[in-house]
């Protein structure tokens, strides 16, 4: 029987956070505010996780699923190299609505789907998203929805497309930014903008040294 916690309240909150750590480290899936949307998590590590939260949203390997962390410092573990790039970004735009695509370091035993090679990642603006983060270490995190349905911005919205299939909703409140990060692509030899959300391509492209149009 899955639960909603009330993270405005500091027992609450307090209850729900042991409770989704719990329920990380067991394989199972929860949902957790942040600063764009509602995510719905697992361990990153769990393979078999990560493919119960693909089939809970009915959603492929061809979709990947991106990986939140909870500080700076992480990164640098889950990518192949920490590029200047890379770093600009980081410190410019995390935590916040920013998602960067990297070649992922060659020796991690995960599998989010048809990654050819990288890994998508973030650190949400969203004080229960980073506490939580720092005690499971960087989880899957896909929007918590229906493939196909419309992101939630609130607990409840999120809880009506997933049910059961989640052991932990922690509740946030409701999102402050209720829009998609900026998704940017260093992978490549140029970076690209594969979806522009929460934060603008000129401020990406004020952060690289390059103009906004050759991002699109």
């Amino acid at each position: 029987m899955s639960r909603i916690y009330d993270c405005a309240d500091q027992d609450s909150r307090a209850a729900g956070l042991k409770a989704a750590v719990d329920a990380v480290k067991a394989g199972q899936l929860v949902v957790l505010p942040t600063d764009t949307l509602y995510g719905l998590g697992c361990d990153a590590f769990n393979n078999e996780a990560v493919a119960n939260l693909l089939a809970t949203k009915h959603r492929g390997p061809d979709m990947p699923v991106p990986v939140l962390v909870g500080s700076w410092d992480t990164i640098q573990g889950l990518v192949h190299s920490y590029s200047a790039q890379a770093k600009a970004l980081v410190e410019a735009f995390w935590p916040g609505g920013l998602s960067i695509i990297v070649p992922q370091a060659p020796s991690l035993p995960w599998n989010l789907g048809d990654t050819r090679g990288t890994v998508m990642l973030r650190m949400p603006l969203h004080p229960v998203a980073i506490e939580l983060l720092r005690q499971t270490g960087p989880m899957a995190v896909s929007s918590a929805n229906i493939s196909g349905h419309t992101p939630p911005t609130t607990v409840l919205e999120a809880r009506q497309q997933l049910n059961q299939n989640v052991a932990v909703y922690l509740d946030g409140g409701e999102c402050a930014l209720a829009t998609p990060s900026t998704i940017v692509d260093i992978s490549g030899p140029a970076p690209k903008i594969l979806r522009e959300g929460a934060i603008s391509a000129e401020r990406v492209g004020e952060v690289l040294g390059v103009s906004a149009e050759s991002l699109r």
